[in-house]
């Protein structure tokens, strides 16, 4: 096999996430119980046999940094392994400034271990995807660059990096930012490609782009918006359609999915995509699992079988060390170390580690980050009048998001 080092690019703020992002950088915040945002990219890079990777971090980074040193150790008998990299400020006291120069300013992590191919992942999507076979057609077409990309229907073209192919279906003819006036595909004109922000790359065509890059003042230093178009223009970029690719153990239902959880709307979504019966992305792939650490926590409980109270859960996700005492649950996320209370009420809802929900508390369309106490007798999510009052966010589809270690009052 080729020697391919992985990039993952983990510097994101993730804005859009508040307050889950508060005090930790978006590849940190957790998600579906057990796992990390960037547990999925981190995945699909060493499920594929990719085992030397860097995570370039930024923003807000400890939560981050101690996930993957706990997490992500790989065997360094044979040369694997999963590093977090700070910010180096090689170029002088600068935070990286865009993600071609967070790239650039670690030009000597190449220049060490001189790798075939480089694999540039974003870190914060939920999808499956087998790398191999995008190197694969990266060395069959002989790229400088190939680029991930979705079928996204043309209508939705100005949400994108749109990615316009030439009439043999994988050089990029045209890579552009959000267009109003996007062409379709040849073999399906009412359809587009989205760039997913994973590339691959030979070597010595990276580091010559971002080098290149690097001395241009206008240039944002983007990978999609100023190395790819650098490339094209010489013929030298292509695309790979992620519809063409196949995980092991994939069912026809989710094969292809991706999500971007940018925003809470997108990241609630993603969760209800978990607990539906038949699930649009399936968690218990075992022919390629999404690896992280679990903490020695003791089974889950439920207790109470009485005619007024009965602890149960139905059509959620119920991770180690939850006790549901007599309360109720209906499609939710419960992560470790949850306690629910007698009486109390949760449906639709994430609930993060260690949240306490009291007795005959209500919890509703909501996402309750880490140790987050909801009082007895008290309720959120019901109403998003009381809940703006109270501090809390509340989405643009209605889901109230409750802050770490926060109390909601009864």
């Amino acid at each position: 096999m080729p020697n391919v080092f992985g990039i993952v690019l983990a510097g994101g703020e993730g804005k859009r996430l508040m307050p889950l992002t508060a005090d930790r950088a978006k590849p940190a915040v957790p998600f579906g119980g057990n796992y990390r945002l960037i547990d999925f990219a981190l995945s699909n890079l060493v499920n594929g046999g990719f085992r030397q990777i860097v995570v370039l971090t930024q923003y807000k980074s400890h939560s981050l940094d101690r996930h993957i040193a706990i997490t992500w150790r790989l065997s360094p008998l044979l040369g694997n392994y999963v590093t977090p990299v700070p910010a180096q400020m090689r170029r002088g006291p600068y935070w990286f400034s865009g993600s071609a120069d967070a790239i650039y300013q670690n030009l000597n992590l190449l220049n060490d271990e001189r790798p075939d191919y480089v694999a540039v992942f974003g870190a914060d999507n939920i999808y499956r995807m087998d790398p191999r076979q995008m190197l694969e057609q990266h060395i069959a077409t002989g790229a400088s660059v190939t680029v991930a990309a979705l079928r996204a229907p043309l209508a939705q073209a100005d949400q994108f990096g749109v990615i316009e192919a030439a009439a043999d279906g994988h050089t990029i003819s045209a890579f552009r930012e959000k267009p109003k006036d996007a062409v379709g595909l040849p073999d399906a004109p009412d359809q587009v490609y989205a760039s997913m922000g994973n590339y691959l790359f030979t070597t010595d065509a990276l580091m010559e782009a971002v080098t290149a890059d690097a001395g241009a003042d206008e240039s944002s230093h983007d990978m999609g918006g100023n190395i790819v178009p650098m490339l094209v223009s010489s013929g030298a970029a292509h695309v790979y359609d992620f519809s063409r690719n196949v995980v092991p153990g994939e069912s026809e239902r989710d094969h292809g999915y991706w999500r971007d959880v940018g925003t809470i709307d997108a990241y609630f979504d993603s969760h209800m995509d978990l607990v539906s019966v038949d699930p649009v992305f399936n968690l218990y792939n075992m022919q390629w699992p999404i690896l992280s650490w679990h903490e020695p926590l003791p089974p889950a409980k439920f207790v109470f079988d009485e005619e007024s109270r009965r602890g149960h859960a139905l059509d959620s996700m119920v991770c180690a060390g939850v006790v549901i005492s007599g309360a109720r649950a209906r499609r939710s996320v419960l992560s470790p170390g949850v306690h629910l209370h007698s009486y109390a009420e949760v449906e639709d809802s994430v609930l993060m580690q260690g949240v306490e929900v009291e007795r005959s508390a209500v919890v509703r369309r909501a996402i309750l980050d880490k140790n987050v106490r909801v009082e007895p007798g008290a309720s959120v999510g019901v109403d998003h009048a009381l809940d703006r009052e109270r501090g809390f966010t509340v989405s643009d589809g209605g889901v109230t998001v409750v802050g770490k270690g926060k109390v909601v009052p009864a």
